[in-house]
């Protein structure tokens, strides 16, 4: 009789030790929605880095005219960095001209074009192309440019067209006469379209 007692028991002892553990542990359900409110709660800084980026979205287009490397020498050496152009423009008459440096690509582009939106300049269209044509010199640097019909497009180069596109000037026929540096014909045809005026003096 006491061995059978025994058995009875030592066979009672771990089925209740489970319900002890079963009865003081949380049940999964209850768990699985504590991690999905976890979940679902934003962390701190998060809603805040999302304003900032929708704030950024100003209607203003960017186009990268040239990049090149910058040596600077020191005492102890050299350090390189890059040197970006960037020309920056809603497509409705704003278009504005920068330069930035940093330690790469995306630094030198921030800085450029936040330059480039505090000195925008204001273009007078006639339509979708410019009022008259016009040759405008600056320094070694010389372009011509002439307004043209409907459904041309734009012929142009490579910095030329970048300006014209960012200005929102859609048909138009330009030709470079002087310098073949790009930054230099890009500060001209700027220039150039701030000189043309649609109404008479």
């Amino acid at each position: 009789m006491a061995d059978a007692e025994e058995k009875k028991t030592k066979a009672n002892t771990p089925a209740q030790a489970k319900k002890v553990v079963s009865t003081n542990a949380a049940s999964p359900k209850k768990t699985l929605e504590r991690i999905k409110v976890k979940r679902t709660q934003p962390r701190s800084g998060r809603r805040s880095r999302d304003k900032r980026k929708a704030g950024n979205d100003d209607g203003y287009d960017s186009r990268i005219v040239s990049i090149r490397r910058v040596t600077r020498v020191y005492k102890g050496g050299k350090r390189m960095r890059l040197s970006t152009v960037v020309v920056v423009g809603d497509k409705k008459g704003n278009v504005g001209i920068g330069v930035g440096k940093g330690a790469d690509v995306k630094a030198a582009e921030e800085k450029a074009v936040s330059y480039a939106k505090k000195h925008l300049v204001h273009i007078e269209k006639k339509g979708d192309t410019i009022a008259h044509d016009i040759q405008y010199k600056k320094g070694a640097a010389k372009v011509f440019l002439k307004p043209a019909a409907p459904g041309t497009g734009i012929i142009a180069g490579s910095s030329v067209r970048a300006v014209i596109e960012m200005a929102g000037i859609k048909d138009i026929l330009t030709k470079v006469l002087g310098s073949r540096n790009s930054i230099n014909n890009a500060y001209v045809t700027l220039e150039a379209l701030a000189s043309i005026k649609t109404t008479r003096i």
